[in-house]
């Protein structure tokens, strides 16, 4: 990645991106060459990925994945799992609807998705058992490093994001897989993960170091991006800045044991990806959604969320290994404008507001990857922290519930994942007639993120190590082999 590492002591207020990439003033990219040798020797580095000893399905066939992450917790009984048969107190207002795949069933929620299941497989047996996770900031930490958090107060609520946290996949990703072109290697967008005043935690790169962090795209989509820091000053034209970058390699052709230094931290190369990146204009090009037909903008939605997914494609094509979209909403927020936490009130919204944005954006992306022809290089995964309690009005959480509200429920939920040798049309796992508890297959989120690396091409059992020297496992999940 293209943002610096940490300072000495791991300060969370070292150079940002923007920092990093704006270039003009005084020094090369604004920052002395023994001070970035200094930021680059701090950065936490890790031994490379081995293949495993045997290689099963899936293994390697993803270019790229698109995380859509549903931060808040959907109900999974009103939109992937219906159960027709239950009480109603559990079956709730939604009738179920066929799909374009016999015998499997969405709710009348999801009519579009319903006609792109055959592109998809629905796991409907996630499931895990809480150990301070029932709230969203811990759950949500877990989803997306693959760890449980290490102080978890009662409530389940977390410290801010601190250096020492666990690196999101994205930062492994961008590690083991950069990309092959100048681009982005991990963009996170359209708004951070968020639960309450707890912002951003498990969202960046953690013990690895802010080089790893994704590029984030804190912007809504659906209105004008402002991309500044992947732009030259008006003043730097890109000759100028060429002949900056002769300039520097003249010094350093000139001074060898500052050289000797700078190819052992591969320095040059960090260099040659940074002007890369600003002259190809390869990263602003994807951002501009204005190059897209207005029929397809249309499809995917006119929206925050439906604007982020289409641009997930765009980056991907562009060449960005891991896209994560979260969901546009703080996850405890209100569910009556934009929140998937619907203690105080479930079907309205979910009918009327959150479902359509999802359905269109979803669905639209699973047909635009498959007419483009590179689904079967990327990976899809829709999903959030957990699920909403089967039974109406209880309280699971501590929260208090309306008469239709559904409360946080971790024990069996379900996740959407398509592409990159996925096998459509498929459902994997079983819940209970309730969807309560997986019946077949049971399905940890740590093993929804070892089979992402493992499509991506990376063992996820190999060896990284923390801020604190000790060696740790990518994540301590096996891939779901039997979906490929």
């Amino acid at each position: 990645m293209l943002s610096l590492p940490q300072l000495p002591g791991r300060l969370c207020d070292g150079f940002s991106r923007r920092e990093f990439l704006r270039v003009g003033g005084a020094a090369m990219l604004g920052i002395s060459l023994p001070q970035v040798l200094s930021l680059q020797a701090n950065a936490n580095t890790a031994v490379d990925p081995a293949k495993p000893s045997s290689v099963s399905g899936g293994w390697g066939k993803a270019n790229s994945v698109i995380l859509l992450f549903l931060q808040g917790g959907p109900s999974h009984l009103d939109i992937w799992d219906p159960k027709p048969e239950a009480p109603s107190n559990i079956r709730g207002e939604f009738k179920p609807i066929p799909t374009n795949v016999p015998g499997i069933q969405l709710s009348e929620t999801m009519p579009r998705l319903a006609q792109q299941m055959d592109k998809a497989c629905l796991i409907r047996s996630v499931s895990y058992t809480p150990a301070g996770l029932f709230n969203h900031t811990a759950a949500m930490y877990q989803m997306v490093t693959g760890e449980t958090p290490d102080k978890v107060a009662p409530s389940g609520q977390l410290d801010p994001p601190s250096p020492a946290d666990h690196p999101n996949a994205a930062a492994h990703i961008a590690n083991y897989r950069p990309p092959d072109e100048p681009m982005l290697a991990a963009v996170q967008l359209p708004r951070p993960m968020q639960e309450s005043n707890i912002i951003g935690k498990g969202g960046n790169a953690g013990f690895l170091g802010r080089a790893y962090d994704p590029y984030f795209l804190f912007q809504d989509p659906n209105q004008e991006i402002n991309l500044d820091d992947l732009s030259l000053r008006p003043e730097v034209p890109p000759v100028r800045l060429k002949r900056r970058k002769d300039l520097l390699e003249t010094i350093n052709a000139g001074m060898p044991e500052i050289d000797k230094v700078a190819d052992s931290y591969a320095l040059n190369e960090y260099y040659e990806k940074a002007y890369n990146l600003i002259l190809s204009q390869r990263a602003r090009n994807a951002f501009d959604l204005s190059q897209e037909p207005d029929e397809m903008r249309d499809k995917y939605g006119r929206h925050t969320f439906g604007q982020s997914a289409l641009l997930a494609r765009r980056l991907v094509e562009a060449g960005t290994r891991f896209v994560q979209v979260n969901w546009p909403s703080v996850a405890n927020g209100d569910p009556n404008t934009t929140a998937w936490d619907t203690h105080a009130t479930n079907f309205g919204p979910l009918k009327n507001l959150h479902c359509p944005k999802l359905d269109s954006a979803i669905s639209s992306l699973l047909e635009d990857l498959d007419q483009r022809g590179i689904l079967d290089e990327t990976l899809v995964l829709a999903i959030g922290e957990f699920g909403r309690s089967p039974r109406m009005g209880i309280s699971t959480s501590g929260n208090s519930n309306a008469p239709d509200g559904r409360d946080h429920w971790p024990y069996c939920y379900t996740g959407l994942i398509a592409g990159a040798g996925v096998r459509g049309g498929q459902v994997y796992g079983k819940s209970d007639d309730t969807g309560s508890t997986p019946l077949e297959n049971p399905v940890h989120p740590r093993d929804i993120l070892a089979t992402v690396y493992h499509t991506l091409g990376i063992d996820p059992h190999t060896i990284v190590y923390n801020h604190l020297d000790q060696p740790r496992e990518l994540v301590k999940g096996e891939p779901i082999v039997g979906i490929f």
